[in-house]
């Protein structure tokens, strides 16, 4: 290899670094179109309830499209976690809102989750094993490796768990107090707008964090590797037990 070559090799390995990170990233959190899935609904709830101030309509309406977003997921034959979970949060909003009687209760669940999310984020940072590493561990074929055995790696999960932590907590800032000062279609189109952003921004932050750390250990190729190494010294042992009863054998028979 010349000295020209090895930036060249270097570039673009990092560059398959990057694209794998992107798209463990974007198997994680959904992508473009898990985006969508979390935004309609509340668009659709927060629409009709600015028009009509209905609030049966409206939640009808935000379940009923997300009911379709699951199915229209399974009839693709498609991953079915963030329609589902977009579906789950939708019927805890309607099932709040409907028990109190107050629209604004509709994004309630929603909001405690974020704000819960975050302090997850933050205490397990601090306590060393931090969410996002957890929750990229298995899509990146590392699982807990990370831990112990990578530490440059372990350093980029906090750095981007922070990230996440602070990115959420500033948003509940912005929406707990429009919860309790703010009508339902202010809070609604508030939270809307900030549905994606601060999304973007944390997706960004943990791409920038993770695209400069050590490449992730594939622990499920080790674990192949170890299985198939098991299996030849369990076939040399064979086979040379093979061979010790054949020499042992032929002596009997020449003793014979």
């Amino acid at each position: 290899m010349t000295s020209l070559d090895k930036p060249t090799q270097d570039t673009t390995q990092q560059q398959d670094a990057r694209a794998v990170t992107e798209a463990a990233l974007f198997e994680a959190f959904g992508g473009v179109r898990g985006m969508v899935e979390t935004v309609v609904p509340g668009l659709l709830f927060v629409t009709i309830f600015t028009i009509n101030k209905d609030l049966h309509w409206s939640a009808i309406a935000a379940l009923a499209v997300s009911l379709v977003l699951v199915v229209v997921r399974l009839a693709m034959k498609d991953t079915v976690k963030h329609a589902f979970s977009g579906v789950f949060g939708v019927a805890f909003g309607v099932v709040f809102a409907m028990f109190t009687g107050n629209a604004k209760d509709f994004y309630l669940p929603g909001m405690l989750y974020t704000l819960g999310l975050a302090i997850a984020y933050i205490v397990t940072t601090l306590a060393g094993v931090p969410l996002i590493g957890l929750i990229l561990g298995p899509v990146f074929k590392e699982n807990l490796s990370w831990r112990t055995r990578n530490p440059g790696r372990k350093k980029a999960y906090a750095k981007a768990s922070w990230a996440w932590g602070l990115i959420l907590l500033a948003k509940c800032a912005i929406l707990f107090p429009l919860y309790w000062w703010a009508d339902t279609a202010q809070l609604g189109w508030v939270l809307v707008t900030l549905k994606i952003p601060p999304f973007l921004l944390a997706v960004w932050l943990t791409w920038v964090f993770l695209a400069k750390a050590p490449a992730p250990i594939d622990v499920f190729a080790e674990m192949e590797a170890e299985e198939k190494a098991e299996q030849e010294r369990k076939a040399a042992a064979a086979a040379a037990a093979g061979e010790h009863g054949e020499s042992a054998g032929g002596r009997h028979r020449r003793d014979g």
